[in-house]
């Protein structure tokens, strides 16, 4: 059984101050990856931006839809995101986990009209190899942009769908979706039935905050569940947890 699972990057950096980690998030949550791997999760990993990616893409005004054709801020972008990325591998290696980056700037481009293209061949082999692959939000090569955001929730379900993943877990400080009453909604199956409820990220987000991730999680043929830090080690054992996506 293969599991895609995102770190959100509100839960593992302090996203209101640039380059921020949050330590304590990120052991947590390393902890429970490794315990899973461990008793054979066969498992991908994608971390958000959070203080490492999204302040310097508002930086320099580029989003999923607008792009920036200077390759000096597109470089601050992709190096503020390699960065978190190394944090997130080193507490992997820690704990005995054998993983590997996948960089999109270097995976694949959107073409010019704004289709994503994401090699999925070194992920699938990592995989194969017993090897958990670790991707991120990113720019990419956008043709007649010069360069755009790629979200993790693109990743997510772009691998979702190109490694047949059974189940996608997003992990984030919250434990779930909430409805206009604060409680978290048990299960979405349509969009314009919850869409008022959702207002986004209070926080610094140029990919759509919560309502970008439900938009990108429906339709998958995986079940997707939206849930907090205090819940990864039920969900990656299989439970149900947090808000179901379907």
């Amino acid at each position: 059984m293969t599991t895609v699972l995102k770190l959100g990057g509100s839960l593992i950096t302090e996203k209101e101050r640039a380059e921020t980690l949050d330590g304590a998030a990120l052991d947590a949550a390393a902890n429970a990856v490794a315990a899973a791997v461990g008793d054979g999760t066969d498992l991908a990993l994608v971390h958000g931006a959070g203080s490492f990616g999204h302040h310097y893409a508002e930086k320099h005004g580029v989003t999923v839809e607008e792009g920036t054709a200077d390759a000096g801020a597109a470089l601050e972008i992709h190096g503020s995101m390699t960065t978190l990325n190394r944090f997130v591998l080193s507490r992997l290696h820690d704990r005995g986990v054998g993983a590997l980056p996948v960089h999109p700037l270097s995976a694949g481009a959107r073409d010019a009209g704004a289709t994503l293209d994401l090699s999925l061949s070194s992920a699938r082999t990592m995989l194969g190899e017993g090897v958990v692959p670790v991707s991120h939000g990113d720019v990419i090569a956008h043709e007649g942009q010069g360069t755009t955001v790629v979200s993790g929730d693109e990743i997510v379900v772009d691998w979702a769908t190109g490694l047949n993943a059974d189940r996608v877990g997003l992990c984030s400080t919250v434990d779930g979706v909430y409805d206009g009453a604060g409680d978290v909604i048990d299960r979405i199956d349509d969009f314009d039935s919850v869409a008022d409820a959702l207002n986004g990220s209070d926080a610094t987000d140029v990919t759509g905050g919560m309502a970008g991730k439900v938009r990108t999680l429906l339709g998958l043929d995986a079940p997707a569940f939206v849930f907090g830090c205090d819940d990864l080690s039920a969900f990656l054992a299989g439970d149900r947890v947090g808000t179901r996506i379907d």
